[in-house]
């Protein structure tokens, strides 16, 4: 077991974490079981994310603030926490996406991380990683926070017809993420486009891509290879990336008629379908 007095608190936000949790907790005088006890949590847990050997979330960090009194101390530190166990290479775009404007998203294989359901981020995520699921899992749910803010990003997605029917997670995990896709249509500032198989060859040929427009910043065109992503404010790099974009959204489906197809697909290919023990006997 790690010794706590070897934790060095300005290593990491998680460290930084747990070394705050534990100096709080003992001035509270509290035992690991008795907090444990009061967060609805063990007491392992507790020592676990104490020597920041175990990622907190959201939720734990807002019940630890109300048991201890810290003011929302903890809610303010789990984002740092959270945002620390994206890919090293994922961080500046992720800080960059949460101050964006605008974001222009094409997809052409998986939903945007944005939008995604945890349990298809689980199922995207578990294919090749390394380190705590969990803890990755939770950094992407983080990072749609910025949709519940009081001025959200305007955000734009046109997404390959393949995305719909690439089988991720499952029938069930499928079904719901389309559901949820056709869900944030409540939301106004979110709007999805399906560019379909009809649309033949296409603008997005080369890849998925993103444009982030910023109020007071320059704008970034921002693409991923099997290795890492890749940002730039290159003049060039984001005529480039806007005239791509502009044709695939042309090329697109309207909101619409995308919404017709999210839903069609969703009952059609994930829909209820009776099991062995429930056809009919003849």
């Amino acid at each position: 077991m790690v010794n706590i007095r070897d934790l060095d608190p300005s290593a990491s936000p998680l460290d930084y974490y747990g070394s705050e949790l534990r100096r709080l907790r003992e001035e509270a005088k509290l035992k690991q079981g008795d907090l444990g006890n009061i967060v609805y949590c063990t007491a392992s847990l507790i020592g676990q994310i104490e020597t920041a050997r175990k990622v907190p979330t959201r939720e734990f960090s807002e019940r630890v603030d109300a048991a201890l009194g810290t003011d929302g101390a903890f809610s303010r530190l789990v984002g740092l926490v959270l945002r620390s166990q994206l890919p090293t290479w994922f961080q500046a775009y992720a800080e960059m996406e949460a101050k964006a404007a605008y974001i222009s998203s094409f997809q052409a294989q998986l939903v945007y991380g944005l939008l995604q359901t945890q349990e298809y981020a689980r199922a995207v995520l578990g294919v090749r990683t390394e380190g705590d699921l969990d803890a990755k899992v939770a950094a992407r749910m983080e990072r749609q926070r910025i949709l519940d803010r009081e001025n959200p990003p305007l955000m734009w997605v046109v997404m390959s017809e393949a995305v719909l029917h690439q089988e991720i997670g499952g029938r069930e995990v499928m079904r719901n993420q389309l559901a949820h896709l056709l869900a944030l249509r409540r939301r106004e500032w979110v709007q999805v486009q399906i560019l379909p198989f009809e649309a033949g060859a296409h603008a997005g040929l080369p890849g998925t891509f993103n444009v982030l427009r910023f109020d007071d910043d320059p704008d970034l065109v921002y693409t991923e290879d099997f290795v890492q992503g890749h940002m730039t404010a290159n003049p060039q790099a984001l005529r480039e990336g806007s005239l791509r974009y502009d044709h695939l959204q042309a090329a697109a489906l309207s909101v619409e008629e995308s919404a017709a197809l999210i839903a069609r697909v969703m009952e059609e290919r994930y829909g209820h379908h009776p099991g062995p023990d429930e056809r009919a006997v003849a």
